[in-house]
């Protein structure tokens, strides 16, 4: 009960403060982290550099969900991958071949 959603409150905020302290070169915007409390939060987020900007992906959980682009203002920019093709929306093609210095910043427990 309540004692039980206290404990994965206490969790995610250890959590959100771990990945934080070992991010080394980048603040990670609030936005972000907000992804994760979704309805159906993704399974992880990671920091790329894209086009000269930092950004994050947030891959989903299952099946046919597209993985996601969010700029730094958590604008969503394009789903590389996902959707029934797999292909993603086609907003950004060359995503999985131009995104550099992934970095896992997130991952469901």
């Amino acid at each position: 009960g309540d004692y039980v959603n206290r404990m994965k409150t206490i969790l995610l905020i250890i959590s959100i403060c771990a990945v934080l302290v070992s991010c080394e070169r980048c603040e990670v915007p609030s936005c972000v982290f907000n992804l994760t409390k979704l309805q159906n939060p993704p399974l992880e987020i990671w920091s790329y550099q894209y086009n000269s900007q930092l950004v994050y992906l947030t891959i989903g959980d299952c099946c046919d969900q597209y993985d996601r682009v969010y700029t730094s203002d958590c604008t969503l920019l394009c789903a590389p991958n996902g959707g029934i093709t797999g292909k993603g929306d086609g907003k950004c093609p060359d995503f999985n071949e131009m995104a550099t210095d992934g970095k896992l910043i997130w991952k469901a427990k």
